[in-house]
């Protein structure tokens, strides 16, 4: 390789949409080098997402066991990257960034999070609080690029399903219509949240539902992941009418071209709900106590729905967890009515 094409390795070991909302940094990286081979550096179970980037990364993924380090390490090695940069700042991705023997090694931490083994980064980039905390998560991303001297041409966030995907998702749900460009009278509801204190009763995602098909005429399609199941159960129990559920939880990929041949998805914060923003499908997500700056949908079309915060009217007393985003039911305050409003005008 030319001494002149940079090798870069981009370190962020999960979640799903904090890997698809690297895909702006990304293309910025394959703008400025055309030529650089990228590689992004995760857990196996979110690397699908990258085969979706339409930049050409290459996952790299952690080892799972002490018995796979020896090997992975000498991969590191060989590599020869040029370029390290690592969003996750934990002692592990500082020391793999350090042993990668790249020369140019950027490391990131925001707010007051100390920065662990500064002496494993060449380049320390710090977000203070007042910025990272008002806005998208997407912009401490780029903020990496300022040590490279790389320009910021775009901020898009774009995947690709695979015509294969596509394919077989249709043969379930049919899909795009004939005339290019304009999509099926589908809603897609994928109710799953890493928090169970985030998820929207399922009596009113239910209510939703039969809404959507009997008012609008739309189709509705429920898919979730593997620990989404009790979820969609539950919403077909309180559902009037016939609802379209695939067969077995989708791969990144088939829910990245389900969502593409839908009208809109309804969602909660999470990785799906960024996966179906990048496949240029609207969506309407529905928040809690979180701080949607960071990691709100991008793009205008969406919506984004959220009880008045701070919180006055609490749900769950005594069960709610006071400044824990994560422990509070505050989603549940979101009106049905609100959800219904803006399915009609996504279908519309």
């Amino acid at each position: 390789m030319s001494a002149a094409v940079p090798h870069i390795l981009v370190i962020r070991r999960r979640y799903l949409g904090d890997i698809v909302l690297l895909g702006s940094l990304l293309r910025n990286l394959r703008l400025h080098w055309p030529a650089a081979p990228l590689s992004v550096l995760t857990e196996p179970a979110y690397a699908g997402v990258l085969a979706l980037n339409p930049d050409a990364v290459q996952p790299l993924l952690l080892p799972a066991g002490l018995a796979a380090w020896p090997g992975f390490l000498r991969g590191l090695r060989r590599a020869r990257f040029t370029h390290v940069l690592d969003f996750d700042n934990t002692e592990k991705t500082a020391a793999i960034a350090r042993f990668s023997g790249a020369a140019v090694r950027v490391g990131l931490h925001h707010g007051g999070h100390r920065l662990k083994l500064r002496g494993a980064y060449t380049h320390v980039v710090h977000d203070p609080t007042e910025l990272h905390e008002t806005r998208p998560i997407t912009e401490y991303y780029l903020r990496a690029l300022e040590p490279l001297g790389v320009p910021i041409a775009t901020r898009d966030v774009r995947l690709e399903p695979r015509p294969a995907d596509l394919a077989e998702v249709r043969r379930f749900i049919g899909g795009e219509s004939k005339i290019q460009h304009q999509k099926s009278n589908i809603l897609l509801v994928h109710p799953g949240t890493r928090s169970p204190y985030r998820l929207w009763p399922a009596e009113y995602f239910a209510a939703v539902c039969d809404f959507a098909q009997d008012e609008l005429g739309a189709q509705v399609v429920l898919t979730g992941g593997p620990g989404d199941a009790a979820a969609l159960a539950a919403i077909r129990r309180h559902t009037r009418t016939h609802l379209l559920q695939l067969p077995d939880a989708l791969s990144i990929g088939r829910f990245a071209a389900l969502a593409r041949l839908a009208s809109a998805v309804l969602c909660h914060d999470s990785g799906p709900m960024h996966v179906a923003t990048a496949v240029g499908t609207r969506v309407i997500a529905l928040y809690g106590s979180q701080n949607a700056a960071l990691f709100r949908p991008l793009g205008e079309e969406h919506v984004l729905l959220q009880p008045p915060l701070p919180c006055t009217a609490c749900v769950a007393p005594g069960q709610c967890v006071p400044g824990d985003s994560y422990k509070n039911f505050c989603v549940r305050l979101i009106d049905p009515a609100q959800v219904k409003s803006a399915v009609r005008a996504a279908l519309a």
